[in-house]
């Protein structure tokens, strides 16, 4: 319980770092394309020699499975890098928060997990904590938008991860992750290159690098515990982009984002207190 406990926040400090990565470099004028089609090339790249990959696995990185699980976090992670261009990273991550909830449905949904009422009630309190973050019809705005169809697209991504943890080796699941997602992203990627300065190239390197890390930790996570489990554990995400967005950008949740930031942080630890208990 502990050890998923402590990959998962491992794995979300280390995305978050690789976002706010990404937002400087978007907030510069670099290309949301090009951030994210460099997350997948660079870390496939770093990545690869260590995968082990074997003859006879080639052939699966046509499964077409795989490469479903890789649109879905290749337009989430676009999503989001867009969203991070004109939001607070607080806010992009409270409204991002909707992806938990939404791995908690499908899993329950398709995978029959048992999940008892009071979870769902807690995940019901942190999506009215979403909603107050992201205001629909009440200030929404074209990021927080962005950053809810992000959390849509991780969610699903979760469980899809969570659909295939069992079939595949988690580095190589990372690994197809990777290079299918640079050979999508790769016509679109390169056509938005900018000028590559080694300040550029670093801050790619840590949003690539950062990305990957945090992805493998999810794999590994997802082969030993339940979709339904792991999801509470995102909200430590939260606290890691509170603080970056805080110590980087200098930006600081206004009131009414707080009160739904700190609703959504609540109910989802108190969400593992309940996993562990049972």
């Amino acid at each position: 319980m502990w050890q998923v406990a402590a990959m998962v926040v491992g794995a979300m400090f280390l995305i978050v770092g690789g976002d706010i990565a990404g937002t400087i470099l978007t907030r510069e004028g670099v290309s949301p394309v090009f951030v994210a089609w460099s997350r997948f090339a660079v870390a496939a790249v770093v990545l690869a020699p260590f995968c082990g990959v074997a003859l006879r696995e080639v052939p699966a990185f046509l499964d077409w499975r795989l490469m479903v699980r890789t649109l879905l976090i290749v337009c989430g992670i676009f999503c989001i890098l867009t969203a991070l261009q004109t939001e607070a990273i607080a806010n992009v991550f409270g409204a991002f928060f909707v992806s938990p909830i939404f791995a908690f449905v499908l899993s329950v949904v398709l995978f029959k997990e048992r999940a008892g009422w009071m979870r769902a009630v807690l995940l019901l309190v942190s999506f009215g904590g979403v909603l107050i973050v992201v205001r629909p019809g009440f200030g929404m705005t074209i990021g927080l938008a962005f950053a809810l169809a992000a959390g849509l697209f991780h969610g699903s991504y979760l469980v899809a991860t969570k659909w295939l943890a069992d079939q595949y080796r988690p580095r190589f699941l990372l690994l197809s992750q990777l290079l299918i997602g640079a050979v999508f992203l790769a016509p679109f990627g390169i056509g938005d290159m900018p000028n590559l300065s080694w300040p550029v190239l670093g801050l790619v390197m840590v949003s690539a690098l950062g990305s990957a890390f945090g992805n493998l930790l999810i794999v590994l996570a997802s082969r030993i515990a339940d979709a339904s489990l792991i999801a509470p554990l995102i909200y430590s995400q939260l606290i890691h982009a509170a603080f970056l967005g805080w110590a980087v950008f200098g930006e600081w949740p206004d009131r009414q984002s707080l009160i739904g930031l700190s609703i959504i942080l609540v109910s989802g630890f108190a969400t593992l207190i309940l996993a562990k208990r049972a």
